[in-house]
């Protein structure tokens, strides 16, 4: 059994840390739990029957605890988990890990020097319908894939700290982690690839952004057209795949794709004069393929629990066996990267 602790008793480290820690107690004991509002310590206390503290540097000096949990607010993320690892502790800190890539970096090598463990709650890199999305597409029924379109998209309007620049807020680093890294582990490609930005503020009542357009692309690689917006009345998919022999697009709840088998197709040849008949009737390129539809329809109603148990159970088998991390601080740097470039090209 693994002890930890948890900083933040708000909607992240209550209502889905704490929640799905409290449906696994025997693998996991919350410890101790940090948060600046006496209020909530009192009833953490009375939820987990934990010691609390109003400041994470009280956790300092104590070896009963295996890691903690960072679910501070995002601007607290860097310089908390920084400090968390420099006095010795194992850290999964909520997304963003950081606003900068050169803050991930100082990240990195204080994990590598302190050799304590750096994880990120990337969970959504476990969800159901995506690891079902990455089956159709390592199956190759597809063929080459041209585009990748994700998108995390409704209508509402936000008046909370999350919308404000200076608490490290706007929909790109507070949704935004979700599907950027999504999209980065389909791409599948090392180094900074190529990123165009447009955004725009909204429905927001803070001063950050709540609608971003972001598509990135690399050498020989589809394109990835990412939408985050909080002005979209009639949001439809989240994946949209276009390939050469078909497509793909699916939702959380249900994973939809057809394509044709290019042996079976009707053999063909360019022909650069007009198409016609044997009257020389004008015809128009049209063929008879036979097309292939199969589906993936979730079977577990909990679908946000069942990507938050999986990323855990990758974290305790991280520090039980030296299993390596699913979404390691490597690939996130390259998602900060991004919206760190995406920031750069839209100053508001």
């Amino acid at each position: 059994m693994k002890r930890l602790a948890i900083l933040g008793q708000g909607r992240s480290g209550r209502d889905i840390h704490g929640a799905y820690l409290q449906t696994v107690k025997d693998k996991y004991e919350v410890a101790y739990i940090v948060d600046p509002v006496p209020e909530r310590r009192k009833r953490a206390e009375e939820e987990f029957g934990c010691q609390t503290f109003a400041c994470y540097t009280e956790l300092f000096g104590k070896t009963d605890i295996d890691f903690v949990v960072n679910t501070t607010p995002s601007h607290l993320h860097f310089p908390i988990t920084l400090d968390l690892l420099n006095n010795g502790f194992n850290v999964l800190c909520e997304k963003p890990l950081a606003h900068t890539a050169a803050q991930v970096d100082e990240l990195i090598a204080a994990s590598k020097k302190s050799g304590k463990m750096l994880a990120i709650f990337q969970q959504s890199r476990f969800a159901p319908f995506f690891e079902a999305i990455k089956g159709v597409l390592d199956s190759g029924v597809l063929g080459r894939l041209i585009q990748i379109s994700v998108q995390y998209s409704g209508y509402q309007r936000r008046w909370d700290w999350q919308c404000c620049k200076e608490f490290g807020g706007g929909s790109l680093y507070n949704t935004g982690p979700h599907p950027v890294d999504q999209a980065l582990n389909l791409l599948d490609y090392d180094g900074n690839p190529n990123v165009v930005c447009h955004m725009d503020r909204v429905n927001t009542f803070g001063d950050a952004e709540d609608y971003v357009k972001l598509l990135i692309s690399a050498p020989n690689k589809p394109i990835m057209d990412i939408e985050i917006s909080s002005c979209n009345a009639y949001p439809g998919f989240t994946f949209n795949i276009m390939g050469a022999n078909g497509g793909l697009k699916g939702t959380p709840n249900e994973v939809n794709w057809r394509y044709f088998k290019p042996e079976e197709a009707p053999p063909q040849k360019l022909i650069k004069g007009p198409l016609h008949d044997e009257n020389w009737m004008a015809l128009y390129c049209s063929e008879n393929l036979t097309w292939y539809d199969d589906k993936w329809v979730v079977e577990d109603s909990g679908l946000f629990s069942t990507a938050t148990g999986k990323l855990y159970d990758s974290v305790n088998a991280h520090l039980t066996n030296g299993t390596p991390l699913v979404a390691t601080p490597q690939q996130v740097r390259q998602q900060i990267w991004v919206m760190e470039e995406a920031h750069r090209q839209n100053p508001m």
